[in-house]
């Protein structure tokens, strides 16, 4: 009963990694899309409210190049690749250079889904001034990066939709003597680098309400936490998806007690995804048509969404794309592609399930080896994730560390990213 060993969420047809277009895609960017990476920009109530895209010229270890050739390509890059593939239906933020702004380069962007940030380092022209007011009337809308007062720029500020302010750079006192000026000015206020849930609560009752960073991969942990009951059930599953063959009667029995989970995982099973011409409605019916292998990772999609019930997708669509990268890269250096994608997947367990990861990993079904990776052990397994968090930051240069001590190549594994990015946005829509 085994299927094929690669699991394409976007496939129209079994065995395919992608769909057609989506693959051709990938093909077809070659070296441009390779070095894209995107940060998530959340609301308020924990949703996502548009990527930042963030380009790299190539795999040097530090950008070398101008920022004209960077948004150049980078607007090469939306164009050839759709921005509807990079963010999905939300806003994509995106650098811009003078020169992107008055040579109208910017035009070939949609308006209606672009977000074209200026750069403190701009100089406010009367040509730029122009220049965005035109932009703004074709419909884009402005954000000023990384913002400190500037008299010069009250232009700006009047036409701008967002103000992004750097917490690290900027103090509490230099930050409320900003808001006050900013008083009466309609403006989303987004508060940049917020890493910890004290800057997230900071950064709120100073006023800004939408926020860049991770602070919801590291909420507050519980204290003397124990695993829900139901959350056990969930790993004893993981445990017979981990086997050679799966013990079709225990796992019935497991799933039974879990008719949430059961409805996610008959629900994927149902969805274009797996493109089943017949209506399947028993767990023992989805093993037969799609396959063991195939069914193994329908399983662990359904358990991730449920493990991350109540807490924002964001976190889902993070270890679906952890774990889709360290899958496809652990074929580049000759480790298990299943125990990868569940070492990318559980990474962030603990944001889950606000349990510390040294709580969770004695009860998880996973080699030592793995175990360790997950507590941060610097060991050959956890290589390609080590890359991957690095790459959500665009750290560019940790990046070619990580992936040098491993002998790998750059492009390979950014490649591998381009890909997983497709794979987790198909996935989310059929597991939410």
């Amino acid at each position: 009963m085994r299927a094929d060993n690669s699991f394409g969420m976007v496939r129209m047809a079994a065995g395919a990694r992608l769909a057609p277009d989506t693959q051709s895609a990938v093909t077809e960017l070659g070296g441009s899309l390779r070095y894209l990476a995107r940060q998530p920009i959340m609301d308020l109530r924990g949703r996502v409210h548009g990527y930042e895209l963030l380009f790299r010229a190539g795999p040097e270890a530090a950008f070398r190049g101008d920022g004209n050739l960077a948004t150049r390509t980078m607007i090469d890059n939306t164009v050839i690749f759709g921005l509807e593939r990079l963010v999905g239906s939300v806003p994509a933020f995106v650098n811009c250079t003078q020169e992107s702004l008055t040579e109208n380069m910017v035009h070939v962007l949609p308006a209606g889904m672009t977000v074209l940030e200026i750069l403190e380092s701009l100089e406010p022209t009367p040509r730029l001034i122009e220049a965005c007011r035109k932009l703004k009337a074709s419909g884009f809308r402005l954000a000023l990066d990384d913002f400190t007062w500037k008299p010069n720029f009250d232009p700006l500020v009047e036409l701008a939709d967002y103000i992004k302010v750097d917490f690290v750079q900027t103090g509490a006192q230099e930050r409320r003597s900003l808001l006050n000026r900013l008083r009466g000015v309609t403006v989303a206020l987004v508060a940049e680098k917020i890493e910890t849930q004290e800057e997230y609560k900071q950064a709120c009752q100073e006023g800004f309400t939408l926020f860049q960073g991770y602070y919801f991969c590291r909420p507050v942990l519980l204290q003397n936490p124990e695993i829900p009951a139901n959350r056990l059930s969930h790993i004893e599953i993981l445990r017979l998806l981990r086997g050679e063959t799966i013990d079709l009667r225990e796992l019935t029995l497991l799933l039974k007690r879990d008719a949430s989970l059961t409805y996610r995982l008959l629900r994927l099973v149902n969805s274009p995804m797996c493109a089943i011409r017949q209506e399947v409605s028993s767990i023992q019916a989805a093993l037969l048509v799609v396959g063991e292998d195939t069914f193994r990772h329908i399983a662990m999609l359904a358990i991730a969404s449920e493990l991350n019930a109540g807490h924002p997708a964001e976190i889902l669509r993070m270890a679906f794309i952890r774990g889709r990268f360290c899958e496809l890269a652990a074929e580049l250096c000759a480790l298990n592609p299943t125990e990868q994608y569940l070492l990318g997947m559980l990474s962030l367990l603990p944001a889950m399930l606000r349990i510390p990861m040294e709580t969770l990993t004695p009860a998880l079904p996973l080699r030592n080896e793995i175990r360790e990776a997950l507590n941060g052990a610097n060991n050959p397994e956890r290589g390609s994730l080590h890359w991957i968090e690095f790459h959500e930051r665009g750290d560019w240069a940790a990046c070619d560390a990580a992936a040098e001590a491993d002998g790998l190549d750059p492009e390979d594994l950014a490649d591998c990213y381009a890909e997983a990015v497709m794979w987790a946005e198909a996935a989310v829509k059929f597991t939410m």
